[in-house]
C-alpha cells in the first residue's frame, strides 16, 4: 500500500517545474497520501535533504520559474553504490514512491533506483525538447516565447542598422528550440542538427539581401555546433553584412511559464500520482503523444531517441 511519495527536481531547471511539483504533491494529498520534497535533486536525495509537506507549501508556486526544491547534477549517481545508497535513505524515511521531474539524465537515474525495488515515475521537464518518449516537454513553450521575445527586439536594432545577427540557443543534440523559433520569426536561417550549416547557399541568400536593401537578415544557431564569432566573420566578409552574433544562453530557462507549459505540467502531475496509486503497474515515464497523456515502461522509454522533425525542417526550408 503506497503511503509515502517524495517528489524532486533533477538536472537542467525548466520553467513549469514547480506547476508540476504543485500538481504532483495536491494530487498526492488528495487521495490522502503523504507527500514529500527532495532539494536539490539525486544529490539531494543521497544526502538526504528530504522533507515532508503540506497544501501550503505549494501555494502561489503555478506561475514562479525554476524550481522551489532546486536541482543539481550528480554525474556519481552512474555508481551502483551511490544508486543504493540513494535507495536505503528512502527506505529509512519510509518512502514507497518517487516522482522524479527532469530530462534523460534524469530518468536513468530513477531506472537504477527502480532495480532497487523503488516504484518511480519519471516527467519530462527541460527546455531541449529532446526526450524521446514525448512529443513536448514542460518547459519548450516558455523557452521558445522568450526566445521569440528576444528575437524579435533584435529585429528593431538590426533593421535600424542593416545588420545581420547570429542568435545561438540552447538544445546542442536538438534542433527543435532552433527551428520552431526560425519558423516563428520568419527568420533567414537556422543551423541546428537537423539543419546543418551550407555556408555557400548561406552567402548567396545574404548577398541577394544586402543587394536588395533588405534592413536586416536573422540566423538562429544551435549552441555547441559552430563559432559564431568565426560564422559571423565569413558573413561580413562573403556578403558585407554587418554581422553581430547574440548568445541568449541561460536567459531562456527563467521566466514564469506560458499557460501550456502551466496545464501540461499539471496534467503530468496529476498522472503521476494515479501511476503511483495503481498497483498493477510498474514504474514509468509520462509523455506526451497526440496531445494525450501517455505512460510507458521506464526500461523502454530511457532507450528512446527524439524524433527529429523533418517536416518542420522542410517546412523553414520552403518559406525562407
Amino acid at each position: 500500500m503506497i503511503r509515502r511519495i517524495a517528489v524532486l527536481t533533477s538536472g537542467g531547471d525548466a520553467p513549469g517545474m514547480n506547476a508540476c511539483l504543485r500538481a504532483v504533491i495536491r494530487a498526492g494529498l488528495f487521495h490522502g497520501i503523504s507527500m514529500y520534497v527532495i532539494y536539490e535533486g539525486l544529490r539531494g536525495l543521497v544526502e538526504g535533504k528530504i522533507e515532508q509537506v503540506d497544501k501550503d507549501f505549494t501555494q502561489d508556486i503555478i506561475n514562479r520559474g525554476g524550481t522551489i526544491i532546486r536541482s543539481a547534477r550528480l554525474p556519481e549517481f552512474k555508481d551502483p553504490k551511490i544508486v543504493k545508497r540513494a535507495a536505503n535513505i528512502l527506505q529509512d524515511f519510509e518512502i514507497d514512491a518517487l516522482v522524479g521531474i527532469g530530462g534523460d539524465g534524469t530518468f536513468r537515474g530513477l531506472n537504477d533506483l527502480s532495480k532497487y525495488g523503488i516504484k518511480v515515475v519519471g516527467i519530462p521537464g527541460t527546455i531541449d525538447n529532446d526526450v524521446g518518449s514525448t512529443e513536448q516537454t514542460i518547459g519548450f513553450s516558455t523557452a521558445l516565447n522568450t526566445i521569440c521575445s528576444c528575437i524579435d527586439k533584435l529585429k528593431d536594432t538590426c533593421g535600424s542598422h542593416q545588420r545581420c545577427s547570429l542568435i545561438e540557443v540552447m538544445g546542442r543534440h536538438c534542433g527543435d528550440l532552433a527551428m520552431y523559433a526560425a519558423l516563428a520569426e520568419g527568420a533567414e536561417g537556422v543551423i541546428c542538427v537537423e539543419h546543418p550549416l551550407k555556408e555557400d547557399q548561406l552567402f548567396r541568400k545574404l548577398r541577394k539581401m544586402k543587394a536588395q536593401n533588405k534592413s536586416h537578415a536573422i540566423i538562429v544557431v544551435s549552441e555547441n555546433l559552430l563559432d559564431i564569432n568565426e560564422l559571423a566573420k565569413k558573413i561580413e566578409e562573403e556578403t558585407g553584412f554587418d554581422t553581430r552574433t547574440e548568445v541568449l544562453g541561460r536567459l531562456q530557462r527563467g521566466g514564469s511559464p506560458s499557460a501550456e507549459d502551466r496545464i501540461l505540467a499539471a496534467r503530468m502531475g496529476a498522472r503521476s500520482i494515479d501511476i503511483v496509486l495503481d498497483k498493477d503497474s510498474g514504474s514509468r515515464i509520462i509523455g506526451m503523444r497526440g496531445g494525450q497523456i501517455v505512460d510507458l515502461p521506464i526500461e523502454e522509454a530511457v532507450e528512446m531517441k527524439h524524433e527529429h522533425t523533418h517536416g518542420l525542417r522542410q517546412l523553414i526550408d520552403m518559406l525562407q
